[in-house]
C-alpha cells in the first residue's frame, strides 16, 4: 500500500478558501461541470446533500477540475435542505433532484434511479476530490470480474494545522484495518465518499436498501460481490478523497477518535 502523503497535494490549495470564495468563482465551476457533462455520460457522480451550503461548492469545484476523456454527469440529490444548498447547486450547473424522504439511503437510491451514466460513483458533499479520482475509481470496472471499486480518504483540518498528526492517525488506521480485515468482511470498508459500481447491477440488487444495524454502502458492496464479482480497492494516493476533520473533532480529537476505533 502506498505511503500516505505527508504534504497536502498542490491541487488541494483551493480547499483553504471559504464558501464566499467559491461563490465568487461560480462561473469557473459551471464551466468545468459543463465541459464534463453529456446527455449520455459514461459515469455519474452521485452526491447526497443535506444542509451543505458551507461545503457543497468546494466539492463541486473539485469535481469540475476532473481530468478524464470520459463524459461525466455530476448529480446532486438535495435531501430536504433548509439552507442555501439548492440555490448553490443550481448556480453550479450540476444536475439535481430533490428527495423528500429523509435519510442518506433514500437519497442514494434516488441518485441511482436518476443517474444517466452506466457507472455510478458515490461522493459526499463535504469532501474534496482529486482531478484523477473519477478515472481511478471507474476504469477498473471495465474488468467484468470486478463488481465494486472503493477508495480511501484522508482528513483536512478546518483550521490551520500540521499534516503530520493526520498522517500518523491515517497510517495507524490503515494498519489497524489490515489486521481487522482478517476477521471482518472487506465490504465494511466500502464508504459512500468513494466507491463505484455499474448502475444496472446496483438496481438489480435493490440498491442501498439494507437490514437494520448495517451500513448502506457496505451492504450494497456485499450484495454486488455476492452476485457479480469481487471488490477492488484503489490504493493510489491520487485517488484519496479529502474530507473535513469535523467528525473527528466532534469525537474529541484524533487520539480519542483512534481509541474509539480500536475498541470497535
Amino acid at each position: 500500500m502506498p505511503i500516505r502523503p505527508l504534504i497536502i497535494p498542490a491541487y488541494l490549495e483551493a480547499q483553504q478558501y471559504d464558501a464566499k470564495w467559491f461563490l465568487e468563482h461560480i462561473a469557473e465551476i459551471r464551466e468545468g461541470i459543463q465541459r464534463l457533462q453529456s446527455d449520455q455520460p459514461a459515469v455519474t457522480v452521485s452526491i447526497p446533500a443535506y444542509n451543505e451550503e458551507a461545503s457543497i461548492l468546494k466539492t463541486l469545484w473539485s469535481l469540475s477540475r476532473t481530468i478524464t476523456n470520459q463524459k461525466v454527469e455530476i448529480l446532486v440529490v438535495n435531501n430536504n435542505s433548509s439552507d442555501r444548498t439548492q440555490e448553490l447547486i443550481e448556480l453550479s450547473g450540476a444536475n439535481w433532484l430533490i428527495e423528500k424522504k429523509q435519510g442518506v439511503t433514500h437519497a442514494r437510491n434516488s441518485g441511482l434511479q436518476a443517474a444517466k451514466g452506466k457507472i455510478i460513483l458515490n461522493a459526499d458533499a463535504d469532501s474534496f476530490y482529486s482531478p484523477y479520482w473519477v478515472d481511478l475509481l471507474s476504469l477498473p470496472l471495465k474488468d467484468e470480474t470486478i463488481a465494486c471499486t472503493y477508495g480511501r480518504f484522508a482528513f483536512l483540518s478546518e483550521k490551520p494545522a500540521n499534516r503530520l498528526p493526520y498522517f500518523l492517525y491515517e497510517t495507524l488506521g490503515d494498519v489497524f484495518k489490515a489486521v481487522k480485515r482478517r476477521s471482518n468482511d472487506e465490504a465494511m470498508y466500502v464508504y459512500g465518499c468513494s466507491s463505484g459500481y455499474r448502475k444496472e447491477q446496483g438496481l438489480s440488487v435493490d440498491g442501498y436498501h439494507h437490514p437494520p444495524d448495517t451500513n448502506e454502502d457496505g451492504y450494497l458492496a456485499l450484495k454486488l460481490r455476492t452476485k457479480f464479482g469481487k471488490l477492488h480497492k484503489v490504493t493510489e494516493n491520487r485517488a484519496l478523497v479529502w474530507t473535513s476533520d469535523r467528525r473527528l473533532m466532534e469525537q474529541g480529537g484524533l487520539f480519542k477518535a483512534f481509541l474509539s476505533r480500536v475498541r470497535f
